[in-house]
């Protein structure tokens, strides 16, 4: 489903991240974009079968440019090393958690949930997983779930209790952090392998119960 010449045009951008380059490649970047792009078509058709809050979703939608913000960035790289698409409500328009795939030769990824919300989302999720402890903590401790992922991104993790929460409380680990996903690495040879977009849909199937349940507490 992800061609070889995919990840070789990839691979050639990060080798050569200038204009002069990309412009004499801009056929085999179509060319790779396309490819992209009718992967995520296909895994977002399977996404709405089991998630219906993406039915009004359209995979250009879900597709990042490839082309970088530089203004604010000590990096001037034009373009990014990788494409990346990002399945959830509202796509780009609104803050919401959801899936997230990531293909960049050597670094590729599956993941989702909520990264580094706002301040007011925030504290809306831990007080969320503070009252509902009990079915966040079965959400994350899954046999299916912890087998998939392990446990949550330590990210950007407080080293102390938030404002107004004891250290003693069931829920302070959770509650110590300021980002809510959950990722797996993958090799380039899983993705090159046929079967990637089952591959991808069931690890985004088992991460759905997280989903729904950041989403309802920023909703």
């Amino acid at each position: 489903m992800i061609d070889q010449s995919t990840l070789q045009f990839l691979k050639g951008l990060h080798k050569n991240n200038n204009r002069e380059w990309f412009l004499a490649n801009k056929v085999k970047y179509e060319a790779a974009k396309n490819n992209f792009l009718q992967f995520v078509e296909t895994t977002l058709s399977v996404i709405q079968k089991f998630d219906n809050n993406l039915n009004d979703l359209t995979p250009k939608q879900c597709v990042f440019r490839i082309n970088r913000d530089v203004r604010f960035s000590k990096n001037k790289d034009p373009y990014k090393n990788n494409f990346g698409a990002s399945f959830s409500k509202g796509a780009k328009k609104i803050v919401a958690a959801g899936y997230y795939f990531h293909l960049e030769p050597g670094n590729s990824f599956i993941g989702g949930g909520l990264w580094m919300p706002e301040a007011a989302d925030l504290q809306k999720l831990r007080q969320e997983i503070d009252y509902s402890y009990k079915e966040f903590s079965s959400i994350i401790n899954n046999k299916k779930f912890a087998n998939t992922f392990g446990t949550l991104s330590d990210e950007a993790k407080l080293s102390r209790p938030p404002k107004g929460y004891e250290i003693d409380n069931p829920a302070i680990e959770y509650l110590k952090l300021k980002s809510f996903t959950a990722i797996i690495p993958l090799q380039d040879t899983e993705i090159l392998d046929k079967g990637i977009v089952k591959k991808t849909t069931e690890i985004f199937k088992t991460l759905s119960p997280l989903v729904h349940f950041l989403n309802r507490a920023i909703d």
